[in-house]
């Protein structure tokens, strides 16, 4: 038998990190911390505490139920280049 495929959602991913996940709360954050640099670890940003940086690591590392939703949260919290700057 197959185990159940979790399809978890950036809510459920805020409400996992103790934090509001109301689509205004989710949006403030992101307009708040959105200039995370490419070269500071997601888990290593200053606002986190150490359990969510903690849970934010071991998901990744782990690759399991978490890690789609993550990777996402750590896109779109990075610094985007201008257009037209070279990588």
């Amino acid at each position: 038998m197959d185990s159940p495929q979790h399809h978890n959602t950036m809510t459920d991913l805020f409400d996992q990190l103790g934090l509001p996940s109301s689509p205004e709360a989710i949006s403030t954050f992101f307009s708040s911390h959105r200039d995370l640099p490419l070269t500071t670890r997601l888990w290593e940003a200053p606002f986190w505490s150490p359990s969510q940086a903690s849970f934010l690591q071991e998901g990744l590392q782990a690759d399991g139920d978490w890690a789609e939703i993550i990777d996402a949260l750590n896109a779109s919290l990075r610094r985007q280049p201008p257009l037209g700057a070279s990588a």
